[in-house]
């Protein structure tokens, strides 16, 4: 599980390096792949291994069901693989972090689950200061199909 949170910036390059205490985290899964994707607020990241369950979850859904196919178009089809450097960076592809608006400055936010956040740190404070979590209806639909 990834917890607590972890100030950071983004390089020139467009790389966040990954605290320590996430890579341990990823170390304990077979390979060190993961999976970016922008939920419209943050980017989300998972280990291939939980994006996998994921998508499994979503497989025995009917494919004739019109929520899985909105999942599959609006969520699914934005996700990135991605590899750790050898420097614990991962490479945050110019769309993926226009879409979830990361510039320099970026909070790193694991919340005790199988996947761990990377926002704009003025965006989180922000969101954490309102107390109003905006939480796309695509989760509410996740969550009802069991994923």
């Amino acid at each position: 599980m990834f917890r607590g949170r972890y100030p950071a910036t983004v390089d020139a390059k467009g790389r966040v390096s990954i605290p320590a205490r996430f890579r341990e985290v990823l170390g304990r899964y077979e390979a060190g792949d993961l999976v970016m994707v922008p939920d419209g607020e943050c980017l989300e990241v998972y280990p291939l291994a939980e994006w996998e369950r994921m998508e499994a979850k979503l497989r025995e859904q009917s494919r004739f069901n019109s929520e899985v196919r909105e999942i599959s178009r609006l969520y699914v089809s934005r996700a990135k693989d991605v590899t750790l450097d050898a420097a614990g960076r991962m490479l945050i592809a110019p769309d993926a972090r226009r879409d979830a608006a990361l510039e320099k400055n970026v909070l790193i936010v694991g919340g005790g689950l199988d996947k761990f956040e990377i926002w704009d740190r003025a965006r989180f404070e922000e969101y954490e200061r309102t107390g109003q979590p905006k939480l796309p209806s695509l989760y509410e639909k996740l969550s009802a199909l069991g994923v």
